[in-house]
C-alpha cells in the first residue's frame, strides 16, 4: 500500500494519496481544488487516482472533488445527515449526466484495488460527517491499519461542533452538536488504540481550537492524552469545554460549506491571469475590482494603488484574502512573478477564481508617474496614539480574536475580529477617525486596507497591543 499526506501549510489542511501498487490504482482523501499536484504525485509513483472521497462537507477549503470527478475518478461521499447535508452537484456534470459516485452509510465498505475503506459514521462537527478506516487486503492484513479522521480528531484536538451555528449559520445547533460529538466519542474510545490516526487539519485550522503540530498519531495516544477526549468523562463537562473559547470562525466559512455542498464551480486547471501593464492598471477602478497587493506593509502604507487591499503572500494569505474580499470579486494581483501561480492557488482553494490579471511591483512608478490613483494609510506609535485619544476621540477598533480582547484593551475599544470585519462594517462611525489595533500591527494593518477600501478615514496601531502594554499604557480589562 502506497500512503502519503499532501499538506497545505497555509490552510493546515491535509489530504491523502492511498494507491494499491499492484494494480495502479489510487484515492485522494480530502482534496483541495488545484488536484493536478495529486496526479503529479501519483504518476511519480505509478499510480493513477480513480477515485476521491470526502470525510464531510469541509468549510475551511474549496473540495477538489467535483474536479477529479471531471476528470474521471468516481466519488465516495457521505450519505449521512438530514436533508441539509447532502451533496447537490453528483448528477450535475459538465455536459450533462451524473458523475460516477458511491453515497456511503456507517459501515459500508469499497475497495481501491486491494485496499478496503469503511465508512464510520461520525457525527458532532458536521452531521454527515465520515471517518474511513483502511485495511491494505493486498498486504495479507484483515484488520485496518489506519483511520482518516477527516475533522473529527485531530492530533491534542477534537473538531469543533460550532461552525453550523458560527460559520454557516444554523441558529441553536452548537449546544446539541457538542452532545452529538460527545457520542461520538464514547464511541472512538472503543477504537483499537494501534490504528494510526490521519486528520484533514494541523495546527493552525480554524476547525478546532489547539491543534497539534504533529501530523498524524494513534487512537491510543489520544485516548490518553488528547485534552478535549480527557473532558468527555461526563457529557456537560465535554459540551462546556469544547464549546469554550473557540475562535471566530472566517467570514468565507459560510460559503466554502455552502459551494462545496451545491457544487464548485469547475476550473479545469489553475488559472493563468495575465500581466498587466501601468496603463491597464490605470483603467482599474480600486472600489470595483479588488487589488490585492502582497508587498510588506510598510511599503504599502507609504503608497498603493487606491482602493487596493495589504494581503501579504504569508501564511494567513488565503485566510485574509477569503475574508476581506467578496465572492465573485474580479481580482487584480500585486505580486512579484515568481509568486504568481502561489498566489492563484492559495486564492482558489478559498472558492476566489475571478482573475483580471498581476501587475508586477516594479511597475508602480511607472503606474503613479502616469497619474494612476494613490493612496497612504497612517500609521501611529503608542506616545501618538495617546495624545491622539486625547484630542481627537477615535472610534477604537480592535480586531484581535475575543479571546485576546477580554485579557485587556484599550479603554472603550470595540472588539471586531478582522475576518469577520467585511460582514460589519455598517457598526463603524464615517464621521470619526478609526484607531485600529491587533496584538502585533499585522492583522491591524489588513483590517485599516479593508476600511480604506470602503471610505473610511483609519489609522494603524504600530506595534499593537504587544507595544501598547511594553510601554506601560492603559488596559482595560
Amino acid at each position: 500500500m502506497f500512503l502519503r499526506m499532501i499538506y497545505d501549510e497555509k490552510l493546515a489542511e491535509a489530504a491523502y494519496l492511498i494507491g494499491c501498487q499492484r494494480t495502479g490504482e489510487a484515492i485522494v482523501i480530502d482534496p483541495e481544488r488545484d488536484v493536478d499536484r495529486y496526479e503529479r504525485l501519483a504518476a511519480a509513483h505509478g499510480l493513477r487516482i480513480v477515485a476521491a472521497a470526502e470525510t464531510h462537507i469541509h468549510a475551511d477549503f474549496i473540495s477538489g472533488g467535483r474536479e477529479l470527478a471531471e476528470r474521471g475518478a468516481k466519488v465516495y461521499v457521505s450519505d449521512e445527515g438530514d436533508a441539509d447535508w447532502k451533496y447537490h452537484w453528483l448528477d450535475k456534470k459538465s455536459g450533462g449526466g451524473a458523475y460516477a459516485h458511491q453515497l456511503l452509510k456507517d459501515g459500508d465498505t469499497f475497495r481501491i484495488g486491494n485496499i478496503e475503506f469503511r465508512a464510520v459514521h461520525t457525527p458532532g462537527h458536521t452531521p454527515e460527517h465520515l471517518c474511513f478506516m483502511v485495511t491494505d487486503l493486498g498486504g495479507g492484513a484483515d484488520k485496518p491499519m489506519g483511520v482518516a479522521t477527516g475533522d473529527f480528531v485531530f492530533v491534542g484536538d477534537l473538531g469543533r461542533p460550532d461552525l453550523l451555528e458560527s460559520a454557516a449559520g444554523f441558529a441553536g445547533k452548537a449546544d446539541p452538536s457538542a452532545h452529538r460529538l460527545y457520542a461520538t466519542v464514547r464511541k472512538f474510545m472503543e477504537w483499537p488504540d494501534y490504528l494510526q490516526v490521519w486528520p484533514a487539519h494541523g495546527a493552525g485550522s480554524a476547525c478546532g481550537k489547539a491543534l497539534g503540530a504533529v501530523p498524524t498519531t494513534t487512537v491510543g495516544y489520544e485516548k490518553m492524552f488528547n485534552p478535549s477526549i480527557l473532558a468527555a468523562r461526563s457529557e456537560q463537562g465535554f459540551v462546556d469545554f469544547i464549546l469554550d473559547a473557540q475562535p471566530e470562525p472566517p467570514l468565507y466559512f459560510a460559503r466554502m460549506k455552502r459551494d462545496n455542498k451545491m457544487g464548485p464551480r469547475v476550473l479545469g486547471g489553475v488559472p493563468t491571469p495575465p500581466r498587466l501593464t501601468a496603463s491597464d492598471l490605470r483603467g482599474i477602478d480600486g472600489a470595483q475590482t479588488a487589488i490585492i497587493d502582497t508587498r510588506p506593509w510598510a511599503a504599502f502604507r507609504a503608497g498603493h494603488v487606491r482602493g487596493a487591499l495589504h494581503l501579504p503572500l504569508n501564511n494567513s494569505f488565503n485566510t485574509d484574502a477569503g475574508s476581506l474580499i467578496a465572492e465573485d470579486e474580479p481580482m487584480l494581483l500585486v505580486v512579484d512573478g515568481a509568486r504568481v501561480e502561489e498566489a492563484v492557488r492559495d486564492l482558489i482553494r478559498v472558492g476566489l477564481d475571478r482573475f483580471v490579471g498581476w501587475f508586477d511591483p516594479a511597475d508602480l512608478a511607472a503606474y503613479q508617474a502616469g497619474g494612476g490613483a494613490w493612496a497612504t494609510i497612517a500609521e501611529r506609535s503608542v506616545a501618538e496614539a495617546q495624545v491622539l485619544l486625547e484630542t481627537e476621540r477615535p472610534f477604537v477598533l480592535d480586531v484581535r480574536r475575543a479571546s485576546e480582547f477580554r485579557g485587556g484593551h484599550i479603554a472603550g475599544a470595540t472588539n471586531m475580529a478582522h475576518t469577520r470585519m467585511r460582514a460589519r462594517l455598517g457598526e463603524i462611525p464615517r464621521d470619526r477617525p478609526i484607531l485600529v489595533n491587533c496584538q502585533l500591527g499585522g492583522r491591524s494593518a489588513r483590517a485599516c486596507s479593508l476600511l480604506a477600501r470602503h471610505g473610511f478615514s483609519c489609522i494603524n496601531l504600530a506595534g499593537g497591543m504587544s507595544a501598547w502594554s511594553n510601554a506601560r499604557a492603559a488596559v482595560e480589562v
